[in-house]
Protein backbone atom coordinates (compact mmCIF):
# COMPACT_ATOMS: atom_id res chain seq x y z
CA UNK A 1 0.00 0.00 0.00
CA UNK A 2 1.41 3.36 -0.70
CA UNK A 3 2.05 5.62 1.86
CA UNK A 4 -0.57 8.39 0.51
CA UNK A 5 -4.24 7.52 1.09
CA UNK A 6 -6.43 5.68 -1.01
CA UNK A 7 -6.60 7.13 -4.70
CA UNK A 8 -9.98 6.13 -4.97
CA UNK A 9 -11.37 8.07 -1.68
CA UNK A 10 -12.80 10.95 -3.43
CA UNK A 11 -15.12 8.55 -5.81
CA UNK A 12 -18.02 7.85 -5.11
CA UNK A 13 -21.10 9.88 -3.87
CA UNK A 14 -20.83 13.41 -2.21
CA UNK A 15 -23.36 13.23 0.17
CA UNK A 16 -25.15 9.92 2.05
CA UNK A 17 -28.32 9.62 3.90
CA UNK A 18 -27.91 9.16 7.81
CA UNK A 19 -30.45 9.13 10.89
CA UNK A 20 -29.83 12.39 12.10
CA UNK A 21 -31.94 15.05 14.90
CA UNK A 22 -31.73 18.57 15.78
CA UNK A 23 -32.66 18.13 19.44
CA UNK A 24 -32.73 16.11 22.28
CA UNK A 25 -36.38 13.92 22.75
CA UNK A 26 -38.51 11.33 22.07
CA UNK A 27 -37.91 8.98 18.88
CA UNK A 28 -39.76 11.27 17.00
CA UNK A 29 -37.05 13.55 17.08
CA UNK A 30 -34.80 10.37 14.83
CA UNK A 31 -35.48 11.58 10.48
CA UNK A 32 -33.52 10.69 7.58
CA UNK A 33 -31.19 13.40 6.88
CA UNK A 34 -28.65 14.29 4.52
CA UNK A 35 -25.09 14.86 5.16
CA UNK A 36 -21.36 15.01 3.14
CA UNK A 37 -20.13 11.82 2.42
CA UNK A 38 -16.87 11.90 5.16
CA UNK A 39 -13.11 11.35 3.84
CA UNK A 40 -10.88 9.07 5.76
CA UNK A 41 -7.87 10.72 7.87
CA UNK A 42 -4.62 9.42 9.29
CA UNK A 43 -4.83 5.80 10.36
CA UNK A 44 -8.37 5.71 9.35
CA UNK A 45 -10.91 3.95 6.99
CA UNK A 46 -14.09 4.78 5.08
CA UNK A 47 -16.79 2.35 5.71
CA UNK A 48 -19.68 1.41 3.37
CA UNK A 49 -22.28 0.33 5.81
CA UNK A 50 -24.05 -2.23 5.37
CA UNK A 51 -25.54 -3.08 9.13
CA UNK A 52 -25.35 -1.09 12.11
CA UNK A 53 -26.64 -2.45 15.51
CA UNK A 54 -28.84 0.13 18.09
CA UNK A 55 -27.98 -0.05 22.13
CA UNK A 56 -29.82 1.12 24.94
CA UNK A 57 -27.14 3.96 24.65
CA UNK A 58 -28.33 5.36 21.06
CA UNK A 59 -31.49 5.81 22.93
CA UNK A 60 -30.34 7.73 25.47
CA UNK A 61 -28.10 9.80 23.91
CA UNK A 62 -31.27 10.85 21.81
CA UNK A 63 -32.98 11.60 24.11
CA UNK A 64 -30.27 13.53 26.03
CA UNK A 65 -28.94 11.48 28.75
CA UNK A 66 -25.93 12.25 27.04
CA UNK A 67 -21.98 12.77 26.77
CA UNK A 68 -22.65 15.27 24.54
CA UNK A 69 -23.74 19.00 24.95
CA UNK A 70 -25.62 19.25 21.47
CA UNK A 71 -27.33 16.15 19.92
CA UNK A 72 -24.93 14.25 17.67
CA UNK A 73 -25.45 13.55 13.59
CA UNK A 74 -25.78 11.11 13.48
CA UNK A 75 -25.61 8.26 16.43
CA UNK A 76 -24.57 4.54 16.48
CA UNK A 77 -21.62 3.05 17.10
CA UNK A 78 -21.93 -0.79 15.66
CA UNK A 79 -20.81 -0.91 12.32
CA UNK A 80 -20.49 -3.83 9.72
CA UNK A 81 -19.51 -3.05 5.68
CA UNK A 82 -17.06 -2.70 3.04
CA UNK A 83 -14.20 -0.56 2.76
CA UNK A 84 -14.74 1.98 0.43
CA UNK A 85 -11.40 4.07 0.81
CA UNK A 86 -8.21 3.52 3.29
CA UNK A 87 -6.26 7.02 4.64
CA UNK A 88 -2.77 7.87 5.15
CA UNK A 89 -0.73 5.01 7.38
CA UNK A 90 -3.16 2.65 7.35
CA UNK A 91 -2.42 -1.02 6.35
CA UNK A 92 -4.90 -3.63 7.77
CA UNK A 93 -7.62 -3.45 5.12
CA UNK A 94 -7.84 -2.58 1.18
CA UNK A 95 -10.40 -1.63 -0.60
CA UNK A 96 -13.27 -4.10 -0.86
CA UNK A 97 -12.64 -5.69 2.64
CA UNK A 98 -15.37 -6.39 4.83
CA UNK A 99 -15.08 -5.69 7.97
CA UNK A 100 -17.46 -4.76 11.32
CA UNK A 101 -16.43 -2.94 14.49
CA UNK A 102 -17.17 -0.27 17.05
CA UNK A 103 -16.32 2.95 16.86
CA UNK A 104 -14.81 4.55 19.81
CA UNK A 105 -16.98 5.51 22.71
CA UNK A 106 -18.44 8.02 22.85
CA UNK A 107 -16.94 10.06 20.76
CA UNK A 108 -16.56 8.30 17.40
CA UNK A 109 -20.01 8.33 16.97
CA UNK A 110 -21.68 8.24 13.47
CA UNK A 111 -22.57 4.61 12.18
CA UNK A 112 -26.70 4.84 11.23
CA UNK A 113 -25.28 6.40 7.93
CA UNK A 114 -24.58 4.78 4.70
CA UNK A 115 -20.97 5.67 5.42
CA UNK A 116 -18.14 6.12 8.45
CA UNK A 117 -15.22 6.78 9.14
CA UNK A 118 -13.62 5.22 12.12
CA UNK A 119 -10.07 4.33 13.00
CA UNK A 120 -8.43 1.63 11.42
CA UNK A 121 -8.01 -0.53 14.15
CA UNK A 122 -11.34 -0.11 15.73
CA UNK A 123 -12.43 -3.08 13.12
CA UNK A 124 -11.82 -6.53 11.91
CA UNK A 125 -12.22 -8.56 9.04
CA UNK A 126 -16.12 -10.07 8.90
CA UNK A 127 -16.00 -14.20 9.44
CA UNK A 128 -17.13 -15.37 6.28
CA UNK A 129 -19.33 -17.69 8.39
CA UNK A 130 -21.72 -14.58 9.43
CA UNK A 131 -23.92 -12.36 7.39
CA UNK A 132 -23.32 -7.88 7.80
CA UNK A 133 -26.73 -7.97 9.58
CA UNK A 134 -25.07 -10.46 12.14
CA UNK A 135 -22.07 -8.63 12.17
CA UNK A 136 -23.13 -5.11 13.05
CA UNK A 137 -25.26 -6.32 15.54
CA UNK A 138 -22.43 -7.87 17.66
CA UNK A 139 -19.53 -5.47 18.44
CA UNK A 140 -20.53 -2.85 21.27
CA UNK A 141 -22.60 -5.28 23.07
CA UNK A 142 -20.46 -7.87 22.61
CA UNK A 143 -17.19 -5.69 23.43
CA UNK A 144 -19.36 -4.72 26.57
CA UNK A 145 -19.52 -8.57 27.58
CA UNK A 146 -15.63 -9.43 26.85
CA UNK A 147 -14.99 -6.71 28.70
CA UNK A 148 -16.47 -7.40 31.51
CA UNK A 149 -15.88 -11.02 32.06
CA UNK A 150 -12.26 -11.63 30.34
CA UNK A 151 -10.78 -8.45 30.83
CA UNK A 152 -11.84 -7.05 34.07
CA UNK A 153 -13.15 -10.21 36.03
CA UNK A 154 -11.10 -12.83 34.14
CA UNK A 155 -13.75 -15.65 33.97
CA UNK A 156 -12.00 -18.80 34.37
CA UNK A 157 -13.49 -22.43 34.03
CA UNK A 158 -15.50 -23.54 37.13
CA UNK A 159 -16.14 -20.10 37.90
CA UNK A 160 -19.80 -19.33 38.82
CA UNK A 161 -21.18 -16.23 37.26
CA UNK A 162 -24.31 -14.23 37.35
CA UNK A 163 -25.51 -12.53 34.86
CA UNK A 164 -28.57 -9.67 34.64
CA UNK A 165 -30.86 -9.06 32.26
CA UNK A 166 -29.49 -12.31 30.46
CA UNK A 167 -31.80 -12.20 27.52
CA UNK A 168 -30.85 -8.80 26.51
CA UNK A 169 -28.36 -7.11 24.38
CA UNK A 170 -25.53 -7.59 26.22
CA UNK A 171 -26.92 -10.29 28.61
CA UNK A 172 -27.24 -12.89 26.27
CA UNK A 173 -24.05 -12.42 24.29
CA UNK A 174 -22.69 -12.32 27.87
CA UNK A 175 -23.86 -15.88 28.80
CA UNK A 176 -22.13 -17.12 25.75
CA UNK A 177 -19.18 -15.69 26.38
CA UNK A 178 -18.97 -17.41 29.61
CA UNK A 179 -19.69 -20.32 28.65
CA UNK A 180 -17.21 -20.46 26.23
CA UNK A 181 -14.39 -19.42 28.54
CA UNK A 182 -16.20 -22.95 31.09
CA UNK A 183 -17.97 -21.29 33.50
CA UNK A 184 -20.95 -22.25 35.07
CA UNK A 185 -24.17 -19.38 34.59
CA UNK A 186 -26.69 -18.17 36.65
CA UNK A 187 -29.02 -15.86 34.47
CA UNK A 188 -31.94 -13.65 35.23
CA UNK A 189 -35.11 -13.15 33.06
CA UNK A 190 -38.42 -13.39 32.82
CA UNK A 191 -39.92 -16.66 32.78
CA UNK A 192 -41.01 -16.58 29.24
CA UNK A 193 -37.06 -16.05 28.47
CA UNK A 194 -35.56 -18.69 30.27
CA UNK A 195 -36.08 -21.57 27.61
CA UNK A 196 -34.44 -18.75 25.48
CA UNK A 197 -31.35 -18.70 28.03
CA UNK A 198 -31.15 -22.39 28.26
CA UNK A 199 -30.61 -22.70 24.41
CA UNK A 200 -27.79 -20.46 25.41
CA UNK A 201 -26.05 -22.30 27.65
CA UNK A 202 -27.19 -21.08 31.18
CA UNK A 203 -27.31 -23.66 33.73
CA UNK A 204 -29.54 -21.89 35.90
CA UNK A 205 -32.17 -19.53 35.27
CA UNK A 206 -33.66 -16.64 37.74
CA UNK A 207 -37.55 -14.99 37.33
CA UNK A 208 -36.32 -11.81 38.60
CA UNK A 209 -40.39 -10.54 39.11
CA UNK A 210 -41.06 -14.25 41.42
CA UNK A 211 -37.47 -14.82 43.06
CA UNK A 212 -35.18 -12.13 45.20
CA UNK A 213 -31.77 -13.32 43.43
CA UNK A 214 -29.93 -12.26 46.04
CA UNK A 215 -32.03 -14.56 48.39
CA UNK A 216 -31.49 -17.70 45.89
CA UNK A 217 -28.32 -17.00 44.51
CA UNK A 218 -24.84 -17.55 46.85
CA UNK A 219 -20.85 -18.15 46.66
CA UNK A 220 -20.37 -16.98 42.72
CA UNK A 221 -17.39 -15.69 41.68
CA UNK A 222 -18.41 -13.07 39.46
CA UNK A 223 -21.61 -10.59 38.53
CA UNK A 224 -22.16 -8.99 35.15
CA UNK A 225 -24.89 -6.02 36.46
CA UNK A 226 -26.55 -4.22 33.14
CA UNK A 227 -29.54 -2.42 34.94
CA UNK A 228 -27.51 -0.70 38.13
CA UNK A 229 -29.23 0.96 41.60
CA UNK A 230 -30.84 -1.86 43.83
CA UNK A 231 -29.18 -4.54 41.66
CA UNK A 232 -25.56 -3.75 42.40
CA UNK A 233 -25.97 -3.26 46.49
CA UNK A 234 -27.94 -6.62 46.45
CA UNK A 235 -25.52 -8.72 44.03
CA UNK A 236 -22.43 -7.89 46.43
CA UNK A 237 -24.11 -10.39 49.03
CA UNK A 238 -24.01 -13.21 46.42
CA UNK A 239 -20.63 -12.76 45.84
CA UNK A 240 -17.89 -15.05 47.36
CA UNK A 241 -15.11 -13.77 49.27
CA UNK A 242 -12.90 -11.93 47.36
CA UNK A 243 -15.52 -12.08 44.18
CA UNK A 244 -16.18 -9.11 41.56
CA UNK A 245 -18.97 -6.88 41.16
CA UNK A 246 -18.33 -5.85 37.10
CA UNK A 247 -21.36 -3.02 36.33
CA UNK A 248 -21.70 -1.43 33.04
CA UNK A 249 -23.44 1.53 34.61
CA UNK A 250 -20.61 3.94 35.55
CA UNK A 251 -22.72 5.73 38.50
CA UNK A 252 -22.52 3.31 41.69
CA UNK A 253 -25.31 3.01 43.74
CA UNK A 254 -24.97 4.85 47.06
CA UNK A 255 -22.58 3.18 49.69
CA UNK A 256 -21.40 0.53 47.10
CA UNK A 257 -17.80 0.62 47.88
CA UNK A 258 -18.12 0.86 51.52
CA UNK A 259 -20.18 -2.17 51.69
CA UNK A 260 -18.33 -4.31 48.76
CA UNK A 261 -15.65 -3.43 51.10
CA UNK A 262 -17.29 -4.62 54.57
CA UNK A 263 -18.20 -8.27 52.33
CA UNK A 264 -14.64 -8.75 51.43
CA UNK A 265 -15.59 -8.37 47.52
CA UNK A 266 -14.57 -5.90 44.52
CA UNK A 267 -16.42 -3.70 42.22
CA UNK A 268 -15.65 -2.54 38.76
CA UNK A 269 -17.78 -0.07 36.64
CA UNK A 270 -16.76 -0.20 32.92
CA UNK A 271 -17.75 1.78 30.13
CA UNK A 272 -17.31 -0.37 27.06
CA UNK A 273 -13.76 0.83 24.88
CA UNK A 274 -12.79 0.20 21.11
CA UNK A 275 -9.93 -2.53 20.94
CA UNK A 276 -8.60 -4.40 18.32
CA UNK A 277 -7.98 -7.45 19.89
CA UNK A 278 -11.06 -7.94 21.47
CA UNK A 279 -13.53 -7.18 18.16
CA UNK A 280 -10.45 -10.41 17.24
CA UNK A 281 -11.71 -12.73 19.98
CA UNK A 282 -15.32 -12.01 18.94
CA UNK A 283 -14.52 -12.24 15.71
CA UNK A 284 -13.30 -15.14 16.57
CA UNK A 285 -15.90 -17.13 18.40
CA UNK A 286 -18.21 -15.70 16.07
CA UNK A 287 -16.89 -17.87 13.36
CA UNK A 288 -16.18 -20.95 15.42
CA UNK A 289 -20.40 -20.78 16.10
CA UNK A 290 -19.80 -19.79 19.78
CA UNK A 291 -21.23 -16.51 19.64
CA UNK A 292 -23.84 -15.50 17.95
CA UNK A 293 -26.02 -12.32 18.18
CA UNK A 294 -30.04 -12.90 18.54
CA UNK A 295 -31.88 -10.39 15.96
CA UNK A 296 -35.23 -9.28 17.42
CA UNK A 297 -35.48 -6.93 14.55
CA UNK A 298 -33.79 -5.07 11.67
CA UNK A 299 -35.14 -1.88 10.45
CA UNK A 300 -34.08 0.57 7.18
CA UNK A 301 -32.32 3.47 7.51
CA UNK A 302 -35.78 4.99 6.92
CA UNK A 303 -37.24 3.62 9.99
CA UNK A 304 -34.83 4.52 12.43
CA UNK A 305 -37.41 5.84 14.65
CA UNK A 306 -39.20 2.92 14.74
CA UNK A 307 -35.91 0.88 15.90
CA UNK A 308 -35.81 3.45 18.82
CA UNK A 309 -39.02 2.86 20.26
CA UNK A 310 -38.61 -1.10 19.85
CA UNK A 311 -35.79 -0.52 21.57
CA UNK A 312 -37.23 1.82 24.00
CA UNK A 313 -39.81 -1.18 25.57
CA UNK A 314 -37.18 -3.03 27.25
CA UNK A 315 -38.79 -6.27 26.01
CA UNK A 316 -36.57 -6.51 23.04
CA UNK A 317 -34.78 -10.24 23.34
CA UNK A 318 -31.50 -9.47 21.72
CA UNK A 319 -30.62 -6.72 19.13
CA UNK A 320 -31.99 -4.84 17.01
CA UNK A 321 -30.43 -3.53 13.75
CA UNK A 322 -30.25 -0.86 11.09
CA UNK A 323 -30.30 -2.02 7.36
CA UNK A 324 -29.15 0.53 4.61
CA UNK A 325 -31.28 0.71 1.94
CA UNK A 326 -30.72 -1.77 -1.20
CA UNK A 327 -27.75 -0.06 -3.09
CA UNK A 328 -25.65 0.39 0.03
CA UNK A 329 -24.98 -3.14 0.48
CA UNK A 330 -27.67 -3.70 3.03
CA UNK A 331 -28.22 -8.16 2.40
CA UNK A 332 -24.70 -9.76 0.89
Amino acid sequence: MSDTASDDQNVGPATMKAAGQERFGGPEEIHEITLPRPKPGISEILVRVHAAGINPTDWKHRAGQSWFPEPSVPLGWDVSGVVEAVGLGSTLFEPGDEVFGMLPYPHGVGSHAEYVVGPTRAFVRKPEEIDHIQAGALPLAALTAWQALVDTAGVAPGDRVLIHAAAGGVGHLAVQIAKARGAYVIGTASAPKHEFLRGLGADETIDYRETDFAEAVRDVDVVLDTIGGDYQLRSLRTLRPGGILVSTLPRPAKGLREEAERLGVRVKLILVEADHAGMQAIADLAAEGALKATIAGTFPLAEAAKAHEAGETDHTTGKLVIVMDEGTGSGD
